[in-house]
């Protein structure tokens, strides 16, 4: 019998999941309103806040993982899996604190400040620079397509594991589940 990620393990895992792929959708949504409305502001202030969200709390994800080992992989798993599965959690590890600071580097070049849930105004670490914001743009663009391309192959890696390896791989991420 497989071990399961711990409790807290699993839960990261889903908040974050689903707050990427709201901000992701947000991000969809917001750029393609025309001008400036109010929806268009609230959601670029919403699309913030998940950003910021998912960098906290990756941080406290990779914290986690630094003191809680992850279950081993299958025994009968082959190794190109095994490294492609360690290598795409890397890359989605990088790209969970890649995207959300280049969004909050691409928001302060282009002169807007990120006040977290409106409570409370998070650093300005560089000043208005709009050369640099058309570069941090693209920058946050491309390592959000990046992440969302190795997201949809980790998607499909899991249900492999789960529809065709029969494995239980994926049931040792699945909330309130026993294997």
């Amino acid at each position: 019998m497989q071990q399961r990620y711990t409790k807290t393990a699993i839960a990261l895992h889903w908040l974050i999941a689903i707050l990427i792929i709201g901000a992701f959708t947000l991000g969809l949504v917001m750029t393609n309103i025309p001008g400036f409305s109010m929806t268009k502001l609230k959601y670029f202030a919403w699309h913030k806040w998940a950003g910021v969200t998912v960098l906290l709390l990756a941080a406290l994800r990779l914290l986690w993982r630094l003191f809680h080992r992850p279950p081993e992989l299958p025994d009968g798993m082959p190794a190109w899996q095994r490294g492609a599965a360690h290598g795409l959690h890397h890359l989605l590890y990088v790209l969970m604190f890649a995207v959300p600071v280049s969004g909050y580097f691409y928001t302060l070049a282009a002169g807007f400040p990120v006040v977290y849930f409106n409570l409370f105004q998070l650093p300005v670490l560089i000043e208005r620079n709009l050369e640099l914001a058309e570069t941090l743009k693209a920058v946050h663009y491309w390592l959000t397509m990046s992440m969302a391309a190795l997201v949809v192959l980790h998607v499909a890696a899991a249900l492999k594991h789960a529809i065709i390896d029969r494995d239980g791989t994926m049931r040792r991420m699945l909330p309130g589940r026993s294997l």
